[in-house]
């Protein structure tokens, strides 16, 4: 293994890469215009031809400025490449054109998705009518259908039309939580609509892409294949995510065993996938590999690759592991002294020219941490133990893999998931060779279903095979410590942890002294800032209001403890629990107490706290005492006035559960006494200092 300085320099994609993604990061995080942007790029790629038709003694004395001015070109490209990608900066955005009540006219973009209120759909806006003018635009919106018997009709290229008012996406703005808006404006979608029945018509006319009728007709084969020769609607789920990435139907609690015990990239189809495919087809392909035939091994290898990643959907983790793993494959052919650092970077460049907003994407961080993380450490962790069987041999190669890959990927697995699966080794022993051994068998499947009494009998044994790795998994799953939870690092802590785990693994390698001193340092800066942090933790005392829709939510955080007031729900039902309300648990290094309190009036530090969610029974008084936050939920019959007859209020707050007239009315009635006035469902969660 050689150097990281000697990859450094093997690798120029490398540097390059660094440069795009520091324009990315700077756009992204400053915001410069186009004009600038375009001015920038402009003068640093003159001043870089000027510089080349110097001559070469001069050349010599300012080499330095050639650096310089290359990745000061690459850093404005990402920037430039980050403006464009944004739809609100296209000039046809209908946001641009858009004015409540115009009508609409909009494609459907995929299979309409059935959720347990509702059927969901991407659609693309192709037209807005103003005054009855069409203009023509783009852009994307989430449609939410009320289920109904029409919905039949609807399908991928249905064109709809209404004039319903588009609400823009708006993040929850609970403290830690993730970040939706964003997510979605990385796709191009920027607002949703409700419809029912009423609300919208359809056209005769279709608008369908030829390459998206064949993925979609093909998903629909392969999902009811699934369902024809293998039994079990758990072991169905797993068949379809496992082998297409069709993720509708698995089953929650499953999804969250193979999570918490490390093995949910199983599911997740992604790079392992993908890097299956790819080693089986270089093995099938080896006989092909003389300087003669080389490109003929090439070629059906990136055909069988593509294929796949069509078949699985063609979804962004899928291509983005076809086009890594399709460099790999020509770089291993094509030229065979080719550094897999600089083949892995020049993928990642090629993929943030396409779209720079992947730099963003979990997956598209993991693919390439866990991948770079195998060839660094693979070899040195394999040369820990050496078996003489070939069965141990083997057993030990697929851990020394998860060992390998887990050595870059566990402090971006902690700063996006907040936890560390404590059993990742024992689960990745099972769950890996049985999910390819499950990949394959459904592949073959594919291939005989048209042969149905040896379909049936593939079926069967992948059906078990399914069954024995599912068990296996929640099994483990219910070990109390199966997974440890509640872990929050920053951005700076995962670089001081990335620092670490790379400079401590070359100083095992190369046993270079300073290797050793940036591991220890990076190490004791890491620990100094958690303690602070955690001290900090401790002295914290707070209060949350959350934005819940339609229900009540209010932490009290005293220290690194929570206590609850709300709705019993979101305790008992795990997934509001872990979505709404345990990001900011983690965030505040809080340990929650499931503890639902009943006080609607109480003190915190001399501050005076009122909870109101019922209609109260108001007193003739004297004297109004002093309440420094009132809460308002539910829909309870008062007015302001009243409530300011009673009260000296310093603070109003309506949470998620009021509805929305009455909070403007509520909202009116405080301004009008000069009383702030905080709606939660428009401005995100409340936090209080107390």
């Amino acid at each position: 293994m050689q150097p990281t300085v000697y990859a450094w320099q093997k690798a120029p994609f490398l540097r390059l890469l660094v440069s795009l993604i520091a324009g990315i990061v700077l756009q992204w995080q400053l915001q410069f215009s186009a004009l600038a942007l375009l001015a920038s790029f402009a003068l640093f790629f003159t001043v870089l031809f000027l510089y080349n038709v110097l001559p070469v003694t001069k050349k010599f004395r300012l080499q330095w400025i050639t650096g310089f001015l290359i990745n000061s070109v690459l850093a404005t490209l990402g920037a430039l490449l980050v403006w464009s990608n944004n739809i609100t900066n296209n000039k046809h955005w209908f946001g641009n054109l858009y004015s409540e009540k115009d009508l609409i006219v909009a494609t459907i973009e995929e299979p309409l998705v059935e959720k347990q209120n509702s059927v969901k759909a991407i659609a693309t806006i192709n037209a807005v009518y103003k005054n009855g003018n069409q203009q023509q635009t783009t852009g994307n919106i989430i449609i939410y259908f009320k289920k109904d018997s029409n919905l039949k009709l609807l399908k991928y290229g249905s064109v709809v039309s209404f004039s319903k008012s588009l609400q823009t996406i708006k993040n929850g703005g609970n403290p830690g939580g993730f970040d939706y808006k964003r997510y979605l404006l990385f796709q191009g979608i920027t607002h949703q609509v409700y419809l029912t029945a009423k609300d919208f018509r359809t056209t005769q006319t279709e608008n369908k892409k030829g390459y998206k009728t064949f993925i979609y007709n093909c998903r629909s084969w392969v999902i009811a294949t699934i369902k024809k020769y293998i039994g079990g609607q758990k072991e169905q789920g797993l068949a379809e995510a496992l082998l297409i990435g069709y993720k509708d139907d698995l089953d929650k609690n499953l999804v969250e065993a193979y999570t918490n015990t490390g093995v949910v990239h199983v599911i997740a189809i992604s790079g392992l996938h993908v890097g299956l495919i790819y080693w089986l087809l270089m093995g099938l392909t080896s006989p092909l590999k003389k300087k003669q035939t080389a490109f003929v091994r090439l070629l059906i290898v990136l055909c069988c690759l593509w294929l796949f990643a069509f078949l699985a959907g063609a979804q962004p983790s899928v291509l983005r592991s076809a086009v890594m793993f399709s460099f790999i494959a020509t770089a291993k052919v094509v030229s065979r002294r080719s550094s897999i650092y600089n083949t892995l970077a020049l993928s990642a460049f090629a993929l943030l020219c396409y779209n720079p907003y992947w730099l963003w994407d979990v997956g598209f961080q993991l693919s390439y941490t866990a991948v770079l993380s195998i060839f660094l450490f693979f070899r040195p962790v394999y040369n820990w133990f050496y078996f003489p069987n070939k069965t141990l041999d083997f057993l030990w190669k697929l851990n020394a893999v998860t060992i390998a890959a887990q050595i870059l990927t566990v402090p971006l697995s902690i700063y996006h998931f907040h936890q560390f699966p404590v059993l990742f080794l024992f689960t990745n022993l099972v769950a890996v060779p049985l999910s390819s051994i499950i990949l394959m068998g459904e592949i073959l499947l594919c291939m005989i279903a048209f042969f149905p009494p040896v379909a049936g009998v593939v079926g069967s044994f992948l059906y078990h095979l399914i069954y024995w790795m599912n068990s296996y998994v929640e099994r483990l799953n219910e070990i109390s410590f199966a997974v440890w939870n509640g872990l929050s690092i920053n951005l700076l802590q995962l670089f001081l942890l990335l620092i670490f785990m790379v400079a401590f693994c070359f100083w095992l390698m190369e046993k270079q002294r300073v290797l050793l001193w940036a591991a220890a340092v990076s190490l004791l800066v890491f620990i100094s800032l958690r303690s602070v942090f955690i001290w900090q933790a401790s002295q914290q005392k707070k209060l949350v209001v959350y934005n819940v829709p339609g229900r009540r939510a209010v932490d009290v955080l005293n220290g690194t403890q929570t206590y609850f007031i709300g709705d019993s729900v979101l305790l008992n039902d795990d997934f509001f629990r872990n979505f709404h309300l345990q990001p900011a648990r983690i965030l505040h290094r809080t340990a929650s107490v499931e503890s639902n309190l009943k006080s609607n009036n109480f003190f915190v530090d001399e501050k005076q706290i009122l909870l109101i969610s019922a209609t109260p029974k108001f007193l003739s008084i004297t004297t109004k005492p002093l309440v420094d936050l009132l809460v308002l939920s539910k829909n309870p019959k008062l007015y302001i006035t009243q409530l300011h007859k009673q009260f000296l209020l310093k603070q109003v707050v309506a949470d998620g559960s009021v509805p929305a007239w009455k909070a403007r009315l509520w909202k009116k009635d405080c301004d009008s006494l000069n009383i702030p006035f905080y709606n939660v469902a428009d401005q995100g969660a409340f936090v209080m200092n107390l």
